[in-house]
């Protein structure tokens, strides 16, 4: 029972990154009906963000690891990638709108290859120890064990999914996002102007990605240009899982996916902790194919 306890603890964990990742996969699939197979690079940049800001703090400002210093590197790393969406965006999908939907999904895997390529070339193709931005202690109740670094990646996730929920159901734009992922045409009669809904979704999905980037720094202090494509595969399949197009669905599918993996590293062997992915992907569309919450109809936010 400890054992099972402890693995549900370690997959929670690890499925909240998961979920941060298919949160951006969701938006943008439930805005523009684009699978953004660049996203999971775009996390990989993220957290290299994150190493070269820690660095830059570390050298030129002097610091000591604290909590002060995660957010500085966090809010900058997500910054970083936020733009870099909008960039992705204006410059990759935005001249194919009304092109047929294969083109964009052949542009998006060559954002991918393009993103893992010049990360290789820019950040060197060995990996990297990310900086220690928080002194690291453990809190052991009876046999379980829950290190901060899990408390805290737990915490920033719901911090930061719980902001976008507000931004999707409190505010104009995220009206507007769920006007224009119900029917874009409809949603642009109406005066909404569609263009600026999908940079600022590309936008919000890049920096959530980047927040996830960091996590999976601290989580795991190894970070290397290839580094987004399993997570990102994995993600995709969390937001698939949950019901593609919908945000609590990817927050669930990221959840699942997580504990997947951990109880198999478990119990089974760490070999299988990629193949339970694609077990999970083939059993979702042979028996759920619309995902656990998702429906037939178009999805909303």
């Amino acid at each position: 029972m400890e054992q099972f306890v402890q693995q549900l603890i370690n997959g929670l964990s690890l499925g909240t990154i998961y979920a941060l990742i298919a949160l951006g996969y969701t938006m943008v699939y439930g805005i523009l009906r684009l699978i953004n197979f660049a996203h999971g690079d775009v996390y990989m940049v993220g957290a290299f963000f994150g190493y070269y800001v820690a660095r830059f703090i570390s050298t030129q400002l002097g610091y000591v690891p604290s909590m002060l210093n995660f957010f500085l590197v966090l809010a900058a790393s997500m910054a970083g990638c936020a733009i870099l969406g909008f960039v992705i965006e204006r410059g990759a999908y935005r001249p194919l709108r009304r092109a047929p939907r294969l083109n964009a999904l052949i542009t998006a895997i060559g954002i991918s290859l393009l993103l893992e390529n010049l990360g290789q070339l820019v950040f060197g193709a060995d990996p990297k120890d990310f900086p220690n931005l928080i002194p690291r202690t453990t809190l052991s109740i009876g046999v379980l064990t829950v290190s901060n670094i899990q408390l805290i990646v737990v915490a920033t996730a719901i911090v930061l999914t719980l902001g976008l929920e507000f931004i999707v159901h409190r505010t104009k734009m995220g009206t507007a996002m769920r006007a224009v992922s119900f029917s874009g045409d409809a949603a642009g009669l109406m005066g909404i102007n569609i263009n600026r809904v999908i940079s600022f979704t590309f936008v919000l999905g890049s920096a959530l990605a980047a927040a996830a980037g960091i996590l999976v720094g601290l989580y795991n202090p190894k970070i290397d240009p290839l580094m987004g494509i399993m997570p990102g595969l994995k993600a995709f399949v969390a937001a698939v899982l949950g019901g593609i197009g919908n945000i609590p669905g990817a927050i669930l599918g990221g959840l699942i996916m997580g504990t997947a993996e951990t109880f198999t590293v478990g119990y089974l062997s760490s070999t299988y902790r990629d193949a339970i992915t694609f077990v999970i992907l083939v059993a979702v569309l042979l028996f759920r194919p619309t995902g656990l919450l998702g429906t037939p109809a178009r999805s909303k936010f």
